[in-house]
Formats: C-alpha cells, structure tokens, sequence
C-alpha cells in the first residue's frame, strides 16, 4: 500500500501509463479477492466496505427482483447484522414488506421459518454466514435451496467468515455476497461484494461507469491493493491455532459461576466467543477490562456506544436484561496462550466488582 501510494497515483479510468498502472493494480487486487473466496475476479465489485457492499447486494437484488416480478418482500433473520437490516429498511421505505426469519437459541435459522415465508412469498432473503456477535455459522446451503424453490434471490454476508473459515461464493450459488477487507487483516474502508455469472446487478447510485457500471465512483486503489494482498495471504491460511485459543478461552471462562457461552450448541467461526455474565452489565465489564488492557466488546462495533440490548441476543430468545449481559471476546493471530491465561485470572475479580455495582 505504501508503494502504491508513492508510485501510483493514477486514475484507473485513465488511458495513460498512470491510469494503466492503477488499473493493472486494481486487477490484480480483483483476482487476488476472486480467488480467496473461488470466485471468477470478473464478479468482484469493489465498495467501501461491507455495510455497503450488504446495501448494494441486497437493494440490488429487490431491484432484480421487482423486474422479474417476485414478490416485493425481503426476508432475513433478527440476528443479521445492522448493515443488513439497514439496507432492508431502505427497501422497507419503497414500498417492500420485512419477513423476520426465526432463529433457534443458538442463532441459526429455523429452516421451517423459511419455508413458511417463501411459501407466502418471497423476493430476497439475506442471510449472513456467519453471525457478527455471536458467531454461529448458518446452513447456508439449505437456506439458498429452501429460497431457490420459491424464485428468490439471495444475498450472504460473508463478512465475519472470509479468513476464518472456508467460503466457495461459486458452489453456495449464492447472487451476491459481502465481504470487507479489515476483517482479514486487510485496511479498514473497502469491501466488495461477488455477483454471480451472469447477473446484471445495479448500483446503488448514478454517476460513473467504474466497476463495470455497477459500482460509481473513483477507485480506491491504495486500499484494493491492501485488500488484495490480505485476501491472498488469508486464504493460504488456517485458522485451527485460533480454535484451539477460543476453547482454551472457554474452558476458563466456564469455571467463572455464573457464565455461559452464547450459542454453544451450533458450529461457529474459531475466533468469536460470546458469554452471558449472570448479574453483571457487559459494558461495566469492558471498561474494567480495557483498564487491564484487553480490548473486549458488548456487541458489533458499529453499535457502540449505545445502552440497548443487543438486538442479535433478544432474537435468539434472551431477555432484555440478559440481552445487557454479555460480552464479546474476538481472537487474532496477535494472541496467544499467555494472554487468554492472563484474561481468565483477572476477570473474575472483574465479575465481582461489576455484580456488585447491580
């Protein structure tokens, strides 16, 4: 990145050697991401990030789907992220009816929810595949053949799996999916969303012909080249090390009364834990943990800052004053043994402290 920025300042779109140069990064980049999730680099479209890259897949599809005149209904679960339920709620201002798709208490789709919904009608459904706070991973297969016997079209985030676990964009036969760079270790503000062989998907806006009209606007070509190189390096990589850190970190946490992991019973990604500490407010315990030096979370990040339970806890059936106790842990290659022993002896005292603040 920091050669492209000092070489390479030409606009894609250009015909001259500059515009050459950037253009040839960029396809690069394109293939590099193609290839981390066995996709053709023709179907990349590069975004700003995954919230857009959900709006433009989603929004796109209702688009797609309205012509071939489906239902104008979009179904997706409590639990998505917000950028998904965003992108619903803009289709939900034009005129399209919501379907909430019910979750099972580890967060994973009920399949019959589904099926009642695309048997009264559905255009698009949207499913991440794996879960933002809680990490569960959705039989995203059965999903797509349940919407694909109705006609829908479907959308996948795929922003919390790519670089943690294998996604083949191709054989989910997904339309569309999200991903964004800065959750494999790429530079935060650029995404891209895969668009299936085939489909004519429009933007989300007017104003330029960039990313084969799909997409508007001047490349950013300093962070497609990062996401590129982080897309390469994260599909030659595994993850088991970091399964074996999560249940070294489960292991101590069980011992802590009053603790239980959120949506133990179902497969999930080897880097989230999410555990609900009976009696004790989750953001008491976060800032008591950022004094010790552990960067911990209630929920997504672009949620912050609120005091509302978390959305994704109350659709997986908890209460709303439980849906306030949990905390999110997200491990890293940076993190190793010593530290998840560290975190499992301080946090103890931590619990009681915040108990007793009740």
């Amino acid at each position: 990145m920091t050669r492209i920025l000092a070489d390479t300042y030409g606009n894609p779109s250009s015909v001259h050697a500059e515009g050459r140069g950037a253009r040839a990064a960029v396809e690069t980049a394109r293939r590099q991401v193609g290839e981390a999730i066995s996709a053709p680099a023709e179907c990349i479209v590069f975004t700003s990030g995954g919230t857009e890259a959900d709006g433009l897949g989603i929004v796109g599809l209702a688009e797609i789907a309205a012509q071939r005149g489906l239902p104008r209904v979009v179904a997706l679960p409590g639990t998505e992220h917000p950028a998904a339920h965003g992108a619903a709620a803009m289709l939900f201002e034009r005129g399209w009816r919501l379907c909430e798709l019910y979750v099972d208490e580890d967060g994973v789709v009920d399949l019959a929810s589904l099926e009642r919904a695309c048997a009264a009608g559905v255009g698009v459904v949207a499913v991440a595949i794996a879960n933002h706070e809680v990490g569960t991973l959705q039989p995203l297969k059965e999903i797509v053949a349940a919407a694909r016997a109705c006609g829908a079209l479907v959308h996948a985030d795929a922003v919390q799996a790519v670089g943690k676990v294998a996604v083949d964009a191709v054989a989910l036969e997904v339309d569309t999916l999200a991903l964004s760079a800065h959750k494999f270790y790429g530079p935060k503000g650029v995404g891209a969303v895969y668009v299936r062989q085939g489909l004519e998907l429009p933007p989300l806006f007017p104003g330029g012909h960039q990313e084969r009209e799909r997409r508007p606007g001047t490349e950013n070509v300093c962070g497609i080249v990062g996401m590129g190189v982080a897309a390469e390096l994260a599909a030659g990589h595994s993850d088991a090390a970091l399964g074996a850190l999560r249940d070294r970190l489960e292991h101590g946490l069980r011992r802590i009364d009053g603790v239980v992991i959120n949506a133990a019973g179902a497969p999930r990604v080897p880097n989230t834990t999410s555990v609900h500490i009976a009696g004790a407010r989750g953001d008491t315990v976060v800032a008591a943990l950022d004094l010790q030096g552990f960067a911990a979370s209630t929920s997504a990040a672009c949620t912050s800052g609120t005091t509302e339970p978390s959305q994704v806890l109350l659709a997986m059936g908890r209460d709303e004053r439980a849906a306030t106790e949990c905390v999110r842990f997200s491990l890293g290659r940076s993190n190793d043994a010593e530290q998840i022993d560290r975190l499992v002896d301080v946090l103890p005292a931590i619990v009681d402290r915040a108990r007793k603040y009740e």
